[in-house]
Parts: structure tokens; sequence; C-alpha cells
């Protein structure tokens, strides 16, 4: 049997496809844009946001080993469609 076909295959899909969106979404409020933003600006002022916006690269790690597998998954499952 393909592990491909699996019901594990299937969570582990949609498990990192929840990781992708919610790293993304933190890796988008960490960007260099933020602390210049007239929105933002008032958050680089709260130590919460400096202590998070020092390690803001770590997150892009384990954001790129989650699509990794995540494109693995999706393509072994579902095949190149070109």
């Amino acid at each position: 049997m393909n592990i491909f076909y699996t019901a594990f295959a299937s969570q582990v899909i949609f498990i990192l496809g929840i990781i992708n969106f919610v790293a993304g979404l933190v890796l988008l409020t960490g960007c260099r844009w933020v602390p210049g933003s007239k929105l933002t600006s008032s958050l680089m002022k709260k130590g919460w946001y400096k202590s998070y916006y020092k390690y803001h690269a770590y997150v892009w790690w384990a954001f790129w080993a989650s699509v990794s597998v995540h494109v693995v998954f999706a393509i072994g499952r579902l095949g190149i469609p070109f």
C-alpha cells in the first residue's frame, strides 16, 4: 500500500496546511515593514513584540520545513497536474 493514500497522509497534509497558514501569518506580522508602518509602529514599543521580532528569523526554518513536507505529501497523493 502506498503511504500517500492512507488516512495518515491525509492528516499530515491537513495539519501541515494549517501550520503553514499560521506560520505565514506569524511571518507576515514580523516582516520588516511592520516597524515602519503607521498602523503597527506601536507594536515595537511592546516588550513581547520586541522579543518575538528578535527571533522572527527562526520561524522561517519551521515554515519551510513544514512547506517542504506538505509539498512532498501533496504531490505524492495528487501527482503533478501538468
